[in-house]
């Protein structure tokens, strides 16, 4: 196996969705690591050192290189460790894969960061918006082989997760931005990925989330 014996530590934070992808990663291709917690109002001297630039987590640090940004981590974990392939093998569906990545990174979740923070017109400006931008990416469930089957792949670690942020954000800051009647087909897929056991395994206890 590739990186078989190797040193592989993770730079995260309780919580965070970004790490929580990275460690969801290395599970399905059962890489043993170190976790890290990081402590991010008193950043580490490790976590300066390995992400100088950007002082965020996570940071993998494989045999002592260190690499920062989720998405990326994840991209590497997959192309070292070979068993149980994350990315599609063809060349067009990885690209769209990485793809609807993006979108969810770039367009789903600032909006719905600011449907949780915001208040008054800003609260449902934000909330409209990403309610908009999580039915395009429902638009890509359909008949696409990538994503809703039994195999999590790719963009199921990278935006799935999100099922779990919406539901939290409407608990608390009582906004509404998926239900089984608007999205069925991306309530189901949030549903169905929050019932694996691995995620299940990987996923902080709901109420300590809420707190």
């Amino acid at each position: 196996m590739a990186g078989s014996g190797s040193s592989v530590q993770l730079l995260g934070y309780w919580g965070s969705p970004y790490a929580l992808r990275v460690e969801l990663a290395l599970k399905l291709k059962g890489v043993q690591y170190e976790y890290i917690e990081e402590d991010l109002t008193n950043k580490s001297t490790l976590l300066l050192h390995y992400n100088p630039v950007y002082k965020k987590v996570p940071v993998l640090v494989h045999d002592g290189k260190p690499l920062a940004e989720s998405l990326v981590i994840i991209d590497y974990i997959d192309e070292v460790w070979k068993q149980n392939p994350i990315l599609p093998q063809d060349p067009y569906e990885r690209a769209t894969a990485r793809f609807w990545a993006k979108f969810a990174d770039e367009k789903c979740v600032p909006a719905m960061i600011g449907a949780f923070v915001k208040q008054g017109e800003e609260k449902e400006k934000a909330a409209k918006e990403a309610r908009e931008n999580l039915k395009t990416l429902e638009g890509s469930l359909v008949g696409n082989q990538l994503i809703g089957g039994e195999k999590i792949g790719f963009l199921e670690i990278a935006a799935a997760w999100m099922g779990i942020w919406a539901r939290i954000a409407e608990e608390i800051a009582d906004v509404n931005l998926i239900d089984s009647e608007t999205m069925p087909l991306l309530n189901n897929w949030f549903d169905k990925y929050l019932e694996n056991p691995i995620v299940k395994e990987c996923i902080p206890p709901w109420d300590k989330l809420l707190e």
